[in-house]
């Protein structure tokens, strides 16, 4: 027999995942009741409203997949895109190349744009791209975790309809703590999680459609059996390559009809519903400005310390900071340090970046003034046990005085 799983405390500050607010691990252990209880529509229906707001969206096609972030992703392609599509993907991380490798697995073709990591994309790189790809969608990430690079959206949408494309984004590592308006920046698509700025545990992907990709996605619907042959049905070339992640049928799902699709993930339904609450008890804009002003602390703290900042800082994502590992110091030993000794995490990276930097979140639950001042003061102490030259007390010292400028 074993026991009970007992978790060690751990203040999550890096890219994510991080803690969840305690009103969410509240709302996950409410009761259960089943998927079709009017209790239960009447959650799903507060859900996709709240969830308007988060996206600032006036789309009806606002809701949950049931999965991780990634699911969202996938959901959103894989309905998107039929075998023989083009798909453009301006990649400047990590997470362009997971939208590359998705899409190519829906069958499309896909051409991808490239830079260095740590910048980002101009409008007139990624028209100039459309222009000569001519893709059905152009996939671009927001928030890039792996380089902690923000792209802009603002324009791209206009681009897009420009030239009749497709606009999704993945938003799982920015919405919430970066500006994300769905409508007024003309995205037809976007997909999130829980587990980075929403304050939550990962597991449910928030979705949004515009009407044109709900036009797209409707009609690949799969023929009704008793209309055709089930032979017929399943040799349709424009039918969604997966039955889980249809959204043709999942909105059917999550609509008036409550059509049968699966069994609601009804726990991480209400975690998702209550960080949806929070965040628009809050307000989205004083949301991203405490983000802003966290991350900027943080961010000071780690420049005061004498250590060097990674990237384009003005294209830098809120709630991620890329730090360069000193020379002389080995990273993991420091990150495994901070978690043995004063159990908080950071984060490595990938790619070419492995090894170079860490990555320092102040995310969700997490952004704010105690977690962060409680942060440097570790990071110093145990970059002084590394053997590493530090400014004593530059850290918390720099943090406090950004907060009192700004009156926090």
């Amino acid at each position: 027999m074993t026991d009970m799983i007992n978790p060690p405390y751990r203040l999550l500050m890096g890219p994510g995942p991080i803690n969840a607010d305690p009103r969410v691990h509240r709302a996950i252990s409410a009761a259960l009741v089943g998927q079709y209880d009017p209790v239960m529509t009447d959650y799903m229906n507060e859900t996709m409203q709240l969830f308007r707001t988060v996206f600032q969206t006036e789309n009806e096609q606002t809701f949950l997949i049931d999965g991780t972030s990634r699911a969202g992703i996938e959901a959103a392609l894989v309905s998107l895109i039929k075998p023989g599509d083009k798909v453009l993907v301006p990649s400047f991380g990590r997470f362009g190349l997971l939208l590359q490798e998705i899409a190519q697995r829906a069958g499309a073709e896909v051409a991808v744009r490239e830079i260095e990591w740590g910048t980002v994309f101009t409008p007139e790189q990624i028209e100039q791209a459309i222009v000569e790809e001519r893709p059905k969608v152009l996939a671009l990430v927001q928030g890039d975790t792996s380089t902690t690079m923000n792209q802009p959206l603002e324009g791209v949408g206009e681009i897009c309809e420009k030239h009749g494309v497709l606009f999704y984004t993945d938003a799982t590592a920015s919405i919430g703590g970066n500006d994300l308006k769905v409508d007024e920046w003309k995205i037809d698509a976007a997909t999130a999680g829980l587990q980075k700025c929403l304050a939550g545990p990962s597991g449910s992907s928030p979705i949004t459609l515009s009407e044109k990709a709900v036009e797209v996605i409707n009609s690949r619907k799969v023929i009704e059996a008793g209309i055709a042959s089930k032979e017929q049905v399943f040799d349709e070339v424009d039918r969604i390559r997966s039955n889980y992640f249809d959204l043709a049928q999942v909105m059917d799902y999550w609509g008036p009809s409550r059509l049968n699709h699966h069994t609601e993930a009804t726990s991480m339904l209400y975690a998702a519903r209550e960080c949806a609450r929070i965040l628009s008890e809050e307000g989205m804009e004083q949301a991203v400005q405490r983000h802003y002003h966290h991350g900027r602390a943080m961010l000071e703290g780690v420049k005061a310390l004498g250590l060097e900042l990674f990237g384009d800082l003005e294209h830098k994502m809120n709630n991620v900071l890329g730090v360069y590992i000193p020379e002389g110091v080995n990273g993991e030993d420091v990150r495994a340090g901070l978690l043995n000794n004063f159990g908080i995490e950071i984060g490595t990276s990938f790619g070419p970046l492995h090894g170079k930097i860490w990555r320092i979140g102040t995310m969700g639950y997490n952004a704010r003034k105690d977690t962060v001042l409680t942060t440097l003061a570790a990071l110093e102490a145990q970059l002084k046990r590394s053997g590493a030259s530090v400014v004593a007390g530059g850290g918390t010292g720099a943090a406090f005085d950004y907060y009192t400028e700004v009156g926090i």
